[in-house]
């Protein structure tokens, strides 16, 4: 089986179109579709349902799917263990993180290990954690330093690295400061903008509501946080923000007896051999759990 064409089955069941793998891929689009001829000529069935300008995968499409992603997975991982026996630090190591993880976490990581490894070739992708999950899930990163899900995988090892203390933030002039003693219902009565429904900090904020019979009022959500500081310190709403990023820009609303806090750290498939890269970086982070400051 053509490897080429496994890669170009796999793109186009990804993007759901022909022009989408054609772009991941750098390829023409009559190129991709020699391709995937070829492919369904090999395997005497028909892959893809054509409609239009619409693309599905037919039910022998499905069936080959998760097949693909382990043939190229399985050869990934071979590939790795031969290069492991030199003992040499170099390569590709892809490495997926959240925005704010990238930002305000990695930066000295990054540094000494570029330092320290010039030989290694660092692809990082920056991405909503839930989304990073589904890309060591898949073989399409090797290591991912996200908020860590609450509930993991059973494919996935989760190292906590980071304790991330969070704080109910609302604009310096908001009524909710001036109000004395807050209540979480009192907040819920006020309009928020949260993280999106899918994310994991989303999920640990809902929760504590639900525990007390509450529904937040939310009235917008993104995921960049960065975003949601701005809007909370306009005045538009209050929030969840990471206690490192506060500033004079927004005001803490201090809750008696309610602490909320989210882990940082990374993930990797269990069934993944890893590179001597990846090692590499891992060794890196697992030196800053116990280090004074870190944490918080």
């Amino acid at each position: 089986m053509d490897l080429a064409n496994l890669n170009a089955f796999i793109a186009i069941a990804e993007t759901g179109s022909f022009s989408g793998a054609g772009e991941r891929l750098h390829l023409t689009q009559p190129a991709i579709s020699k391709r995937i001829a070829g492919l369904e000529q090999q395997l005497n069935v028909r892959l893809f349902d054509r409609l239009g300008r619409e693309v599905g995968l037919t039910e022998a499409g499905r069936a080959l799917l998760p097949r693909a992603y382990q043939i190229l997975n399985v050869l990934d991982d071979t590939r790795r263990a031969l290069t492991n026996l030199t003992g040499e630090v170099t390569g590709r190591l892809t490495l997926a993180t959240s925005h704010h993880i990238g930002l305000h976490r990695l930066p000295p990581l990054l540094r000494e290990y570029t330092r320290r490894y010039p030989q290694v070739a660092l692809d990082i992708q920056f991405l909503d954690s839930e989304v990073a999950y589904e890309e060591i899930l898949h073989g399409r990163a090797e290591l991912a330093v996200i908020t860590l899900a609450p509930e993991p995988h059973t494919l996935v090892k989760a190292t906590p690295v980071w304790d991330d203390p969070l704080d109910f933030v609302v604009a310096p002039e908001h009524s909710l400061i001036s109000n004395g003693a807050v209540t979480l219902a009192d907040i819920a009565g006020h309009p928020a903008v949260f993280p999106g429904g899918n994310t994991f900090t989303h999920h640990i904020v809902q929760r504590l509501f639900e525990a007390q019979g509450l529904t937040p009022n939310i009235a917008m959500s993104t995921n960049y946080l960065e975003t949601i500081k701005m809007m909370v310190s306009i005045g538009l709403a209050w929030s969840v923000l990471p206690r490192t990023m506060l500033d004079d820009q927004v005001a803490r609303i201090a809750l008696p007896g309610i602490q909320l806090s989210r882990q940082l750290g990374y993930i990797l498939h269990t069934e993944r051999t890893l590179s001597n890269a990846a090692r590499a970086f891992m060794a890196l982070l697992d030196a800053q759990i116990d280090l004074p400051g870190t944490l918080g």
